[in-house]
C-alpha cells in the first residue's frame, strides 16, 4: 500500500466522526444544507454536498435532526434542526470528545519528549 494512500484513508476516518459532531453542533438553529457547508468552510472545515446530504438524511433517520421545507423564498429550501434527542447526543459526544482529545494530546506530547 502506498503511504500517501494510508495517510489519506486514516485522515478521512478521523474526519467522519468529527463532521457528525460539527453538523449537530451547527444545527442547534435551523439551517439549510448549503448554508451549513458555507459555515463550515468559513471555519476551515471543508464538507462537500455529496457528503453532507447523505449524512443529514442518516441523522434525520436516527431522530437526531428534523427537517422542514421553506417555500416562501425565491426557491424552496429544506431546513434542518437538532431534535431534543439530537441535543442530548451532541452533549454526550462533546463531553467524550473533550476528554478523549485531551488524553490523546497528552499522549502525543509525551511522545515528543
Amino acid at each position: 500500500m502506498d503511504v500517501n494512500e494510508a495517510v489519506s484513508g486514516l485522515m478521512q476516518e478521523l474526519r467522519r466522526g468529527t463532521l457528525i459532531m460539527l453538523a449537530l453542533s451547527e444545527l442547534r438553529t435551523p439551517m439549510y444544507g448549503y448554508d451549513l457547508v458555507k459555515r463550515l468552510e468559513k471555519a476551515g472545515v471543508n464538507m462537500e454536498a455529496n457528503t453532507l446530504y447523505p449524512l443529514m438524511r442518516r441523522l434525520e433517520g436516527q431522530g437526531l435532526l428534523e427537517s422542514r421545507w421553506e417555500t416562501g423564498g425565491s426557491k424552496p429550501r429544506k431546513y434542518y434542526q437538532l431534535t431534543p434527542e439530537g441535543a442530548f447526543v451532541l452533549e454526550k459526544i462533546k463531553d467524550y470528545w473533550k476528554d478523549f482529545s485531551h488524553r490523546i494530546s497528552a499522549l502525543l506530547e509525551e511522545e515528543k519528549q
